[in-house]
């Protein structure tokens, strides 16, 4: 995990500091809910009023416990003394692109607003008008095959052509994908983290993350400072589904975070989708779940975008534009190879392949391989018995127990 300042040309929104520190007492304040903060706000006004009010008072419109967490004094933010914390948030939000918002900026998200507990600070960094934006969420594995890393590019890309704001993790796998596939859009995406807006992580996307707060924007409810735990995360996907419309599943194992973001959708009204795989795929396991469980099947981006009442002329245009092809990187093929007889080549190409059939051009632009290499690491795959070739000048991967 890396410390960064994204910059962008967006003027930063500096909040007056009583109000601010108002604002992060109460957030921060234990034991008290954001549903029970935003009933305090609305019956008094803003924060600095609810902090004025008497016990009584404050407890008979929301409860005891309330009270009693909005008059506690002040605790440390990560670690930070809370006067520190207040100094080291006005500098961040005086930088520059960052922004502080909390139910009170009529820039605050209002997909979230229709949440159950939507948090009542909000850090955020690059473009605000993304979070006004219709959007869906794309998310699947971190550890993807090289046929899901380029359905989420291609899909998120056609959801971005078509005017959709893409919302994704950040992470590894198909949320980078889906990062990259819609800044190449023409609306962008919004990364809603699960660490302070500060930090970058994982820090290999580093740079993703400077395309993202240049060209989109980034979203974190977590204070300054805040590392990567893996108790945020199921935080953060909760964010992601608020944010969005629907939720697009691209892979996803049994037991992934994913499924927790589709679950969580569902339960806030949002809807689901999932696109299909091979059987013999663990990572469409996942989204079989889901498709069972009443998920929509995608073939094409056009299954998404019709349920979210796009045009036919913005899916027409969205259609017609294509992704630049893109080298994929996964390692889950050549893993299965045991047969020390199969060249560096022939690896390329079983890990390029994925469990999806794939054609030669494909498989090129996958590999970088020229047609005589490629041709030459089929046919010993074919001979290994790694590969089929099939009706149509396809090719497919053998499963081999």
């Amino acid at each position: 995990m890396t410390t960064v300042a994204l910059p962008t040309e967006e003027a930063a929104s500096i909040p007056d500091a009583n109000e601010l520190r108002a604002w992060l007492r109460l957030t921060h304040a234990k034991g008290l809910k954001p549903l029970a903060l935003r009933l305090l706000l609305g019956a008094f006004g803003g924060p600095l009023d609810v902090l004025s009010e008497s016990f009584a008072s404050l407890a008979e419109t929301a409860d005891a416990r309330a009270a009693v967490a909005v008059l506690a004094p002040p605790s440390d933010i990560e670690g930070v003394p809370f006067d520190h914390y207040i100094e080291a948030v006005l500098a961040w939000a005086s930088e520059p692109g960052n922004h502080i918002l909390t139910f009170a900026d009529t820039a605050y998200p209002q997909a979230l607003l229709t949440m159950p507990d939507p948090p009542p600070l909000l850090y955020a960094k690059g473009r605000l008008d993304l979070l006004q934006t219709r959007a869906i969420a794309i998310v699947g594995s971190r550890h993807a095959s090289p046929q899901g890393l380029e359905d989420a590019r291609r899909f998120a890309r056609a959801m971005s052509d078509a005017g959709l704001v893409v919302a994704s993790g950040l992470a590894l796998g198909i949320d980078a994908a889906a990062h990259r596939g819609a800044l190449e859009g023409d609306t962008g995406t919004v990364a809603v983290i699960g660490t302070g807006a500060d930090l970058v992580y994982p820090a290999a996307h580093h740079t993703l993350a400077h395309e993202i707060a240049r060209d989109g924007a980034i979203l974190s409810e977590w204070p300054l400072g805040t590392p990567a735990r893996s108790a945020n995360f199921p935080q953060r996907n909760r964010l992601i589904a608020g944010l969005s419309g629907g939720v697009l599943i691209v892979e996803a194992a049994m037991r992934s975070g994913s499924l927790i973001t589709a679950r969580l959708a569902n339960e806030m009204g949002r809807d689901v989708f999932a696109l299909p795989g091979s059987i013999h795929a663990p990572l469409s396991q996942g989204c079989h779940r889901l498709i069972k469980q009443g998920a929509k099947l995608v073939e094409a981006p056009e299954d998404v975008l019709e349920e979210f009442g796009v045009s036919s002329a913005s899916i027409a245009r969205a259609a017609a534009k294509r992704a630049k092809p893109r080298p994929v990187s996964a390692s889950w093929a050549s893993a299965r190879i045991a047969d020390s007889a199969i060249g560096d080549n022939a690896g390329r190409v079983l890990d390029a392949l994925g469990h999806a059939p794939a054609t030669l051009e494909i498989l090129a632009a996958r590999t970088y391989l020229d047609g005589a290499a490629l041709q030459a690491a089929l046919l010993q795959l074919e001979l290994a018995g790694h590969v089929a070739a099939l009706a149509g000048g396809r090719y497919t991967a053998v499963e081999r127990s």
